[in-house]
């Protein structure tokens, strides 16, 4: 394998540092490439104790991108457990369905213990979950025993190492487990997020609703005073047009009719012609106020004259006596 692939990559030294560090299996999981694809790899797990899942062995297929461990992988279950679906990518935050919560320092061991954990948690509706009830779960487990995997031949009788009295329980690798409850934790805070945001969503919602209401009952206020002053209105004219009712009701006599005849046939000899306002009162002329200061300036200048006229005839004669 090592011919087929370019040592200088860093997804491919990658994976060959993780496969001599899995080549052993444990008493909880165990995961190895295929002989033909490094990019490929199958794992066996052992199901977390004091759930529904005590005693089962799943095994599944984890397919990595060539740009791994910048990008996450994909997670396929191969055997019935009642979590997770079978033959589909699982959504998990170490999976590929969430690139965004991927960290390049995880490894395909933390992914499994990842997945231990994640085996008793709520589905949720989450991509390729199931949420079986705990007798399903509990058969399934009892069923996984006799799991035999065709494409890498591993069986689950034998993929692990026993457990013995004095095993743990869970797993033991401090920073692969610390990194796995980093990503459990990531995951319980976006669903808080989620349901915090949820939440806000509503409260906006009731906000904008008590807001349209208050508009509305705004919009009602005026409309009804706006009906109730056409109402007072309305009533004002009726009261106006009954007081003068009778008299416009009142018609005129022969003797008035005729006159209106004889006024609107007589037709007047010489036009007359009423006074304007403008005419009545006519605008003071400002044109005096201009014709004074011409006047004033024409005295100036007629002073100036003369004043020169004076003093050139003094100089003359100054200049003549000398």
């Amino acid at each position: 394998m090592e011919n087929k692939y370019n040592l200088k990559s860093p997804a491919v030294k990658r994976l060959m540092k993780e496969a001599a560090e899995l080549r052993d299996p444990t008493e909880h999981y165990h995961a190895q490439p295929l002989e033909d694809n490094l990019f490929e790899w199958h794992f066996s797990v052992r199901g977390p104790p004091d759930s529904d899942f005590d005693g089962g062995v799943y095994h599944g297929r984890i397919v990595l991108p060539p740009e791994y461990p910048m990008k996450p992988p994909s997670i396929i279950l191969l055997t019935p457990n009642g979590r997770f679906e079978v033959g589909k990518k699982i959504c998990l935050s170490i999976s590929g369905h969430h690139p965004e919560t991927w960290q390049p320092s995880w490894s395909i061991r933390t992914a499994l213990i990842a997945i231990i954990g994640f085996m008793p948690t709520k589905g949720e509706g989450a991509i390729g979950s199931l949420d079986y009830t705990p007798e399903e779960r509990r058969a399934l487990a009892k069923k996984s025993q006799d799991f035999c995997c065709e494409t890498c031949g591993s069986c689950m009788r034998s993929a692990l190492l026993a457990l013995s009295p004095d095993s743990d329980l869970r797993p033991v690798d401090p920073q692969a487990h610390r990194l796995a409850q980093q990503i459990s934790f990531k995951a319980d805070s976006s669903s808080s997020a989620a349901d915090s945001g949820s939440s806000a969503a509503a409260a906006a919602v009731a906000d904008s609703s008590n807001s349209e209401s208050s508009i509305t009952e705004e919009r009602e206020t005026e409309e009804s005073s706006v009906s109730s002053a056409e109402q007072t209105e309305s009533s004002l004219v009726d009261a106006q047009t009954s007081s003068e009712g009778p008299s416009a009701s009142t018609a005129p006599s022969p003797r008035q009719r005729r006159s209106q005849n004889q006024n609107q046939n007589q037709s007047p000899r010489y036009p007359t012609f009423t006074a304007s306002p403008a005419a009545q009162h006519p605008p003071q002329d400002t044109s005096h106020t201009g014709s004074a200061v011409l006047i004033v300036l024409l005295t100036l200048a007629l002073a100036a004259l003369i004043f020169r006229r004076i003093y050139l005839a003094h100089e003359y004669k100054f200049d003549y006596e000398l």
